[in-house]
């Protein structure tokens, strides 16, 4: 058993430590304040061939694991760009996986190469307003019409919708009453048309520069060659998607907690109060600690999870652990550090 980053890991993470370098915390900060996407940032990336990194080689991609990808994306979040700089991308490196899987080779060649050039930008539409997570009885509805589809429905916190031009979409094909099981749902990738399409920003509090939207589809055609595998069989191939997803996600915030520790830790040793730094005081040290350690025992579970996948194993529980454990780590790792700052963590 190793747990050590291999040659080729370390210059993964060294050479993508480069790349987000010249995005320091002020252009995060101004971004999160202006909004508006990073489109410079999600550039550099592309242009530096990252956003393939998971993808089959013959479409341009790296053809490296979600292991490899874990650890990018970890990389990002904490160079300091947290979860608005790994979001801004987060889409490009897993989304297309049921297409990677399930897609035919013509899809592979039309969808694959735009979006790891960074031509492409997708949009991810599962979540309904009426639904939540209970995905099996969403109601946006996709009727045949010749060699097309017709939809319509809703969807509601749709990231990046503001400027993608490609949705992944997943619509019901078959009324949920004559439905047994997961059969009912189709998963398309299209074009997101703007004449049939109306998004509607969310205001949020935080994470401006990567948006949030209400999505309204009221007749958007999708040709029948757009359709990802069988009809109403898109539920299972979404769920091919969904465990590196969590993945990332949950390696993307064991990176953002990380570097709220480091920043505590400095702040600790370099803040004096009664002719000491307060990072000598127990009371200081504890909290951070206990971070420290809840942050590890993520990192192992993301390990675990994105080695499973890898391998071809089942790995719904880990990806799901991992996801649960790296977010309640990540939020203590934030609160303590803003707690370590006092009054000055109050300030932006």
């Amino acid at each position: 058993m190793n747990f050590a980053l291999t040659p080729e890991q370390e210059r993964i993470r060294d050479a993508v430590e480069r790349v987000c370098e010249p995005f320091d915390a002020d252009y995060w900060l101004r971004k999160d304040r202006e909004g508006g996407f990073p489109h410079d940032f999600h550039r550099a990336l592309a242009q530096a061939g990252w956003l393939g990194i998971a993808m089959p080689e013959a479409f341009g991609g790296a053809g490296l694991g979600i292991s490899e990808a874990a650890l990018m994306m970890h990389t990002i979040a904490a160079t300091g760009a947290g979860l608005s700089g790994a979001s801004a991308v987060h889409m490009n490196i897993f989304g297309l996986h049921p297409v990677v899987v399930f897609g035919t080779d013509e899809q592979k060649k039309r969808w694959l190469p735009p979006l790891i050039a960074g031509q492409d930008k997708a949009c991810f539409g599962v979540t309904e307003p009426n639904t939540g997570l209970n995905t099996l009885k969403l109601k946006t509805r996709a009727v045949r019409e010749g060699d097309h589809y017709v939809v319509h429905g809703q969807k509601v916190w749709i990231s990046t919708a503001q400027v993608a031009n490609k949705i992944l979409l997943l619509a019901r094909t078959k009324p949920v009453e004559e439905c047994q099981g997961t059969e009912g749902l189709s998963l398309f990738y299209t074009d997101l048309d703007r004449s049939t399409v109306e998004v509607r920003e969310i205001d949020k509090h935080g994470r401006k520069c990567v948006d949030s939207n209400q999505v309204f589809i009221d007749g958007l055609r999708i040709p029948v060659e757009d359709r990802i595998g069988d009809e109403d069989k898109g539920f299972n191939y979404i769920l091919h998607g969904l465990n590196p997803e969590r993945i990332l996600i949950a390696s993307e915030a064991v990176g953002l907690g990380r570097a709220a520790l480091k920043r505590a830790a400095h702040y600790a040793n370099e803040r004096e109060v009664f002719d000491r730094p307060i990072g000598q005081n127990q009371g200081i040290q504890h909290p951070l600690a206990k971070s420290w350690m809840e942050l590890e025992a993520a990192h192992l579970m993301v390990q675990k999870a994105a080695w499973l996948y890898d391998q071809g194993q089942p790995c719904a529980a880990e990806a799901n652990s991992a996801k649960f454990l790296a977010a309640e780590a990540c939020y203590h790792a934030c609160e303590n550090a803003i707690f370590t700052h006092g009054g000055m963590g109050y300030a932006k």
